[in-house]
């Protein structure tokens, strides 16, 4: 399952006005239920799901977008479904900011890797440059629509073509950006990634005698190491999103990019 998939046109609207989050998510349900996936969920089952996910925690997380979602027993596809509230709506975001675009998810309960790429996919669309004032441009369901697509990671319709894969090594150095750097590759349609656990190597020399006086007061700095398999069309692609993450800056992200002549299996989410 991928976003261009899982988007669904009759669950898009434009121009929506919501006093209040309790009012927004009824929206969101309304439009859910346009979809015949749903012909069997009702509205109160749906609005329960996305209820209880807020109680875990707002799904605002700034910068004007809020994405609602729940997984549900009933369900047996996804529904991803978009609107836009030019005044904007209280929703418990991150930033305190008011949201102008939600984006919703309802689906199955057994399918969490790819509701993870959903969710994955569906923030890197959104935090793309100028991606809220053009999809609040859109005055109409359709052009919300194509705002949308057009925003979309350029994997969005991609399938399995083949085991030609490319080994990405990303040593990410500043804690600040490991979360947008994890979700280039979960956004991803047909690549794995593992986090490992890093150290500076400042941390061993100073226990080598000959070192000490260099790194001994050295503070301990971060370090994670994302390891992933990415299709080798997409490696250009991923590489841009990467580097847009710090640009210009050398000592928070190294990227190594192998070519592989095999690969078999996945990582482990």
């Amino acid at each position: 399952m991928n976003l261009l998939h899982a988007l669904r046109p009759e669950c898009i609207a434009a121009g929506v006005a919501a006093p209040d989050k309790p009012a927004a998510l009824a929206q969101a349900v309304a439009l859910a239920k346009r979809s015949p996936i749903l012909d069997k969920v009702s509205e109160a089952e749906i609005l329960e799901g996305l209820r209880q996910r807020e109680e875990l925690g707002s799904t605002g997380f700034g910068r004007g977008i809020a994405i609602p979602h729940c997984r549900l027993e009933s369900v047996s596809d996804f529904v991803v479904g978009v609107l836009t509230v030019p005044d904007g709506v209280e929703f418990d975001a991150a930033d305190g900011e008011r949201v102008n675009v939600v984006v919703f998810i309802v689906a199955p309960a057994r399918e969490s890797k790819d509701h993870i790429r959903l969710l994955s996919a569906i923030s890197q669309t959104l935090l793309a440059p100028g991606a809220i004032d053009a999809m609040l441009a859109a005055r109409a369901p359709e052009a919300l629509r194509e705002s949308f697509l057009r925003l979309m990671p350029g994997d969005a319709d991609s399938e399995d073509k083949g085991r030609q894969r490319s080994l990405f090594h990303v040593v990410v150095q500043e804690e600040g950006l490991f979360d947008d750097a994890l979700q280039v590759f979960t956004a991803a349609e047909s690549a794995s990634v593992t986090v490992l656990e890093g150290r500076n190597a400042g941390v061993y020399l100073a226990k080598i005698p000959l070192f000490s006086a260099f790194w001994g007061d050295a503070p301990h700095t971060f370090c994670r190491i994302l390891l992933a398999v990415v299709d080798k069309e997409l490696t250009n692609e991923t590489i841009r999103r990467l580097e847009g993450l710090a640009p210009g800056r050398d000592d928070a992200l190294l990227i190594t990019v192998i070519d592989t002549l095999y690969a078999s299996g996945g990582l482990g989410a």
